[in-house]
């Protein structure tokens, strides 16, 4: 019963991002309001951590499986992608390592105010 609880205030975050998603009118998906929505829960104290952890580790674990349906999608559209592969491969590629860059330069600075932080403590 705790991991069905644990799992319905995830979905209901999820269906509260279905609906900023409906009311605002901005190209932002459903899913990204909900996670802004459980990112401000944990942060201002709305949603424990322990009240989700669970839940949130089991999905965190079968994530490769939640992929599937977009790679079977690709293979279906096989031949709209396959005119411009080499293109969306340097695309891929390009992200990639431009999201791996900001991604460290970020976790540096906040682990560098945090130890900063925590010297003053």
């Amino acid at each position: 019963m705790k991991f069905i609880s644990q799992f319905g205030v995830i979905l209901a975050l999820s269906f509260l991002g279905e609906v900023l998603h409906r009311w605002i009118p901005l190209p932002v998906p459903a899913s990204i309001y909900g996670i802004v929505l459980l990112f401000l829960g944990l942060h201002f104290h709305w949603i424990s951590a322990a009240r989700i952890r669970d839940a949130a580790r089991f999905l965190i674990e079968i994530l490769p499986l939640l992929f599937l349906p977009a790679a079977v999608g690709l293979m279906d559209s096989w031949e709209t992608v396959r005119v411009d592969w080499a293109a969306y491969a340097v695309i891929i590629a390009v992200s990639t390592f431009l999201v791996f860059g900001v991604s460290g330069v970020v976790t540096e600075r906040l682990m560098k105010r945090d130890k900063e932080g925590g010297e003053d403590a």
